[in-house]
């Protein structure tokens, strides 16, 4: 009988204990200021922000944990990625960037502007080779051309149906004629630093080829070029 009632008394303070940590639990989520907390100093992998209804916004993550990206409201398959932001917008898509990275081998910066339904158009970007002597640097900005015909939901069947194929001839081959055919981006302008230590305006025809050139090279020397569609030189 003794036993008993001790039992019945420890069931009696477990129940009480969880009524209090219910009822505080309850206090806290009708207290004002609990939207806005302060901290001096966090640590975390990942940051998610969503909108109320937990529309998936921006992600503030390390390598580990980064997000593979979205389309048509859709994560796209696990892949690598560096650490940094990504931004998504409100139909579910990726829509830019803020990435950076850097090893042994080489080292980065770019902040991405991704075009509706489609990939990148304009970027802010910094690389250099880090490993031996020569380490070649770039930077500056870059715009694109993309496809409206081509959206990258219908890029990403595409290059993934091509690689299941393992065949690499037929890859280059489709790749080939749909960047023939208009359908993949195009790089158009640069403005910046090359790697051959030129610093000035580049830019591209609607096929990416170089079409004029406006910069001053490693040695000082201020050059302006127009070139034809062949690459080969109109006037300089």
């Amino acid at each position: 009988m003794e036993k008993l009632l001790k039992e019945v008394r420890i069931l009696k303070i477990y129940a009480l204990t969880l009524t209090i940590i219910f009822a505080l639990f309850l206090f806290m989520s009708f207290r004002p200021d609990i939207t806005h907390q302060k901290f001096q100093e966090i640590d975390v992998e990942r940051i998610n922000v969503v909108e109320k209804d937990g529309t998936l916004k921006m992600v503030i993550s390390n390598k580990a944990r980064q997000h593979p990206g979205m389309s048509d409201g859709k994560d796209l398959s696990k892949r690598d990625r560096s650490p940094g932001i990504i931004f998504f917008n409100g139909v579910g898509d990726e829509c830019g960037g803020l990435i950076y990275e850097a090893d042994k081998q080489s080292a980065g910066m770019v902040y991405s502007v991704d075009q509706y339904k489609n990939d990148q158009v304009m970027q802010l970007q910094y690389s250099q080779n880090t490993s031996g002597d020569k380490k070649d640097r770039s930077y500056g900005l870059k715009i694109w051309d993309q496809s409206d015909d081509f959206p990258l939901s219908a890029q990403i069947k595409v290059f993934d149906s091509l690689a299941a194929l393992k065949n690499e001839a037929v890859y280059e081959k489709e790749v080939q004629r749909m960047s023939d055919a208009g359908l993949l981006n195009k790089e158009r302008l640069f403005i910046g630093k090359t790697k051959k230590g030129e610093v000035g305006l580049f830019i591209r025809d609607e096929k990416g080829k170089t079409r004029i050139k406006l910069y001053v090279d490693k040695n000082n020397k201020t050059v302006i070029e127009m070139l034809d569609e062949n690459g080969q030189p109109v006037s300089r």
